[in-house]
């Protein structure tokens, strides 16, 4: 019979405050070598000795080495998200000023962070079904932009399929300018993030003007 698992406080930290604690050191050493050695340099062995703590803490939290990886992807994709949402939405302007805003706050994220350049850009096609789950930001991203129209387009809100088809074509775009531009964020000759945001949400615009005259 198998032996129920006793579970104490210890200087009044809880059990369950001491797994999220393990798990948020797991996940940060995760990332931390992801970011500055590559993906897959990020292995069982390498993130315990990082984290300070033993296998058996590791797999109490995950099953697996790709489902750390999945996990900081997630947390990747929700800091990106709210960061993007809470500037867009608390910005006060036009349509050009929020999507300058939202762009503005991803871009300096990324710029600020040498660990998120690596996991949002680099290669992950060695673990299988990664890539489709990092890609995800951009379909939340979309459904972010269709649900958020209404209160700025008010009444020249265009059909649910035309309003889909250009986030879609912003997002997408605006993914891949954002992907060169990471290439090289340092480079004296390369835009600044406000220039860059700037930039992207003049296009964004453009599209939005030519969906809504259809």
């Amino acid at each position: 019979m198998k032996r129920a698992e006793v579970v104490r406080d210890y200087g009044g930290i809880s059990a369950a405050d001491r797994r999220a604690e393990r798990r948020r050191k797991l996940i940060s050493a995760g990332r931390r070598i992801w970011g500055e050695s590559g993906l897959n340099e990020v292995t069982v062995r390498g993130v315990c000795a990082s984290a300070g703590l033993i296998t058996r803490y590791f797999y109490e939290q995950f099953e697996s080495r790709e489902a750390l990886l999945f996990a900081i992807i997630d947390e990747v994709r929700v800091q990106l998200l709210e960061a993007m949402l809470v500037a867009g939405i608390g910005e006060s302007g036009d349509l050009r000023d929020k999507l300058r805003a939202a762009l503005t706050a991803f871009l300096n994220i990324v710029a600020e962070d040498p660990h998120l350049h690596r996991i949002v850009s680099g290669d992950v096609t060695g673990v299988p079904g990664l890539l489709e789950h990092r890609m995800q930001l951009l379909d939340m991203i979309v459904a972010s932009i269709i649900e958020q129209a209404p209160s700025v387009l008010g009444a020249r809100l265009p059909e649910p399929a035309i309003l889909r088809r250009g986030a879609v074509f912003m997002v997408g775009g605006v993914n891949q300018i954002i992907a060169e531009w990471l290439r090289n964020p340092s480079n004296p000759d390369t835009e600044t993030v406000e220039e860059l945001a700037s930039a992207c949400a003049g296009l964004c615009v453009a599209v939005v003007q030519d969906t809504v005259e259809r």
